[in-house]
């Protein structure tokens, strides 16, 4: 299996070790469980203020109307029962059972606004995390592993949806009903009361030493499931599956999952088994007050100092009512503590700046037309291995430059920097005299086409492949394109024509056939600066030269810069230029170069002179 973020340099392969440079940014910028690390979780919440007040107000209620049926036992013990008042032990149950259907009325409507407060934020917190890494530079997909991307996308989110909603109305619930608990068992026997609440110190003991050792193993747990993420993306994809299966790597990826999933499986049990212990240990607690409370309420009750057995019961049934949310507020910290090291993980993916930012006060442009000119241009992925050196030359506008040399030179890299793909580390690229860090990224890369040798289709129809260049583009306008790329007769005669299936990174169709939509869509863009990143490699003989005669009238007017492997797309450019060691060492056109007898006639003699006989020169 090829390590994430592999490749040669002039592929745009291997930058800056992001995955390495993550995390010691992490270790770096840890977030701590301080006050602003709260506040930014809760900021969440500020969308949404009505919901919250709603939830505070029905939480209230709640509490206030889970007090009455204990209290409504009492009298059912002392006055209905022992002053065998048949009518008023009516009259209490009646009262008993009102009181518990407004109860689970009021529970229902707030676990509803729970719920959609959980989903709306939910919502939020995801469509931010797509929004910026959408928005991030290219070296950070080149190098970040797609199944760090996909957990902090799903699995992370997912995770801190319970701290976000339920377990923070939760301890807002719990907070009213203790409070307004222990002033009632006050009132009704200070000394049971004030029993009642000896063991609430002692319940914090499991969930302190819970806490600590679920945040480590939550952490690793995440940690794995990315590496697991990483190698189900990469193997059971098309591309692959089908390097595992050529390669006979099957059993070897099938153990090194089991290990990783095995891995994942004994974390996630110690964490379990940790929580488990933790409430058993809670457990005892609670079921250790009420017996104390009969203790002492049965010793009062011998006294004579005038307790009843409907209070010892009532109270009973308040301690109940007070140890279960005092557990609850102790696993809530649990929860948080769980929860930050997911906050974590995604707080530094979001605190991650993009590296092409646009200037403050961008230049618009309609049309991006002028001169293409890198000036002094010097860039490398990785600090201390340059992949360009000094580069400088100029495209005139409308003119068609080709660009050559030999695989790993910085060819890509050239054509990545026109369109801000990357920045340069030193000189400038301009366009028409202008700093392409100047323009709007918009209208930028609005006005530059690119094809690339690794064509790549959405899993959708051709149709929706085309109009994610222009997506009002009419039928007659992408019959036009794909005319012009000499690929409409192909997909008229498919049984649903345009809106038939590419398949998974358009699997359904040849090399040849990907390469000719890519082209069309390029058509369909219509930009005033084209790129061709070796866009007829895919093609056989005959269909290189028909869609030739499509490429060179498209090039007529526009400035164009083609990277090519095939002799007949470079003789058809005004100037060729060989590209070695990251630096422009020749420039020319055909003849003048293989008069040089330098790199370029090289080139011409170990990759294209076979191709055309020796009467080429």
């Amino acid at each position: 299996m090829m390590p994430p973020g592999g490749g040669g340099g002039g592929r745009g392969g291997g930058p800056h070790g992001r995955v390495q440079f993550l995390t010691e940014e992490e270790k770096k910028n840890r977030a701590k469980v301080t006050l602003p690390f709260v506040k930014r979780i809760l900021s969440y919440l500020s969308p949404y203020k009505l919901q919250v007040f709603w939830i505070i107000l029905l939480n209230i209620s709640h509490a206030g109307i889970g007090l009455l049926p204990p209290l409504i036992t009492a009298s059912i013990v002392d006055k209905a029962l022992y002053g065998k008042n048949g009518k008023l032990l009516l009259i209490l149950i009646g009262a008993d059972l009102v009181i518990i259907i407004v109860s689970g009325l009021l529970q229902l409507l707030q676990r509803y606004v729970n719920s959609k407060l959980s989903q709306n934020m939910i919502r939020d917190m995801r469509n931010e995390m797509y929004s910026h890494l959408t928005n991030m530079s290219q070296s950070f997909f080149t190098n970040e592993r797609p199944g760090d991307i996909i957990t902090r996308m799903t699995a992370d989110i997912d995770g801190v949806q319970n701290v976000l909603t339920e377990t923070l109305t939760s301890l807002i619930s719990n907070i009213f009903v203790i409070v307004f608990t222990a002033v009632t068992l006050f009132a009704m026997n200070w000394m049971l009361g004030l029993v009642s609440l000896i063991l609430v110190p002692l319940m914090q003991i499991p969930t302190r030493w819970a806490a600590k050792k679920r945040w480590l193993l939550t952490k690793e747990a995440q940690e794995q499931r990315d590496i697991q993420n990483q190698q189900v993306s990469e193997t059971l994809s098309v591309s692959g599956s089908t390097l595992v299966k050529l390669y006979n790597r099957e059993e070897k990826e099938i153990s090194s999952f089991r290990a990783t999933n095995d891995k994942v499986t004994d974390i996630t049990i110690k964490e379990q088994a940790t929580g488990q212990s933790s409430q058993a240990l809670m457990q005892f607690f609670t079921q250790l007050g009420p017996v104390i409370i009969y203790l002492t309420g049965g010793l009062l009750l011998l006294k004579n100092t005038g307790m009843t057995v409907g209070t010892i019961v009532a109270v009973v049934a308040l301690v109940s009512r007070l140890y279960m949310p005092v557990a609850s507020l102790f696993n809530i910290q649990v929860t948080f503590t769980r929860s930050f090291a997911l906050f974590e993980r995604i707080f530094a993916y979001l605190d991650i700046k993009p590296e092409i930012i646009e200037n403050s006060t961008p230049i618009h442009r309609q049309h991006i037309k002028g001169d293409v000119t890198f000036d002094h241009v010097s860039f490398s992925y990785r600090k201390g291995r340059p992949v360009l050196k000094d580069v400088d030359f100029t495209i005139p506008e409308g003119k068609t430059y080709a660009i050559v040399g030999i695989s790993g030179a910085g060819k890509t890299t050239i054509t990545n920097l026109i369109p801000r793909l990357f920045d340069v580390d030193k000189g400038a690229v301009r366009i028409g005299g202008i700093d392409v860090r100047d323009y709007s990224l918009t209208d930028l890369r609005k006005g530059i086409g690119i094809v690339t040798q690794e064509t790549y289709l959405f899993n959708g129809t051709i149709r929706e492949n085309l109009l994610y260049a222009k997506e009002d583009a009419t039928q007659e306008e992408m019959e036009a394109a794909c005319r012009a790329a000499n690929i409409h007769n192909y997909i008229a005669s498919l049984p649903d024509g345009y809106d038939s299936m590419v398949g998974n990174r358009g699997l359904r169709l040849s090399g040849g056939e990907k390469q000719r939509i890519s082209i069309a869509r390029v058509l369909l863009k219509d930009p005033d600066i084209i790129i061709l990143d070796e866009a007829t490699s895919s093609l056989d003989s005959i269909a290189e030269d028909s869609i030739q005669d499509a490429i060179e009238p498209l090039l007529v007017g526009r400035t164009s810069l083609i990277i090519a492997h095939r002799l007949s797309t470079i003789l058809s450019a005004d100037k060729i230029m060989v590209l070695n060691d990251g630096r422009i060492e020749e420039m020319g056109t055909h003849s003048e170069l293989i008069e040089m007898e330098g790199t370029y006639r090289k080139l011409f003699d170990t990759q294209f002179k076979r191709a055309v006989g020796p009467a080429v020169s």
